[in-house]
């Protein structure tokens, strides 16, 4: 059975020795990984006691990293405190982005812009 806690149960978990978090609805006790977070101590603990899914998602960790969370689960969110899990990709990762003709211009117009002014310039300058 998993262990289920409120969302006032782990707001008193916010200390750097006793530190929960909430990312989609799970609770993880990150107490002992502080030390060792490739981004730092500061940004769990700036999260400790909190949902933190938002800032997680928009950072766009590896599934390395995910894989590497599931150690530290402590349990869930109480159903009633739940809230809806959007489904997130980050925004470098679009499916089929990379292989469009947009996905091609963004990647290239501006190294291309700035190759034809700097010709223009040489150019205009020692021709």
């Amino acid at each position: 059975m998993t262990t289920e806690f409120t969302r006032e149960q782990v707001a008193a978990h916010s200390q750097p020795g006793d530190a929960f978090i909430i990312i989609d609805n799970v609770v993880y006790d990150v107490t002992a990984f502080l030390d060792d977070h490739p981004g730092g101590a500061e940004v769990l603990m700036d999260n400790a006691g909190r949902d933190a899914s938002d800032c997680f998602h928009d950072i766009g960790h590896s599934q390395d990293a995910r894989d590497w969370m599931l150690q530290f689960r402590a349990g869930e969110v109480a159903a009633a405190e739940r809230r809806e899990v959007r489904v997130r990709s980050a925004a470098w990762a679009e499916p089929g982005e990379g292989d469009s003709l947009r996905g091609l211009l963004a990647a290239w117009a501006p190294p291309l812009a700035l190759s034809a002014l700097a010709a223009l310039l040489y150019l205009y300058l020692f021709g």
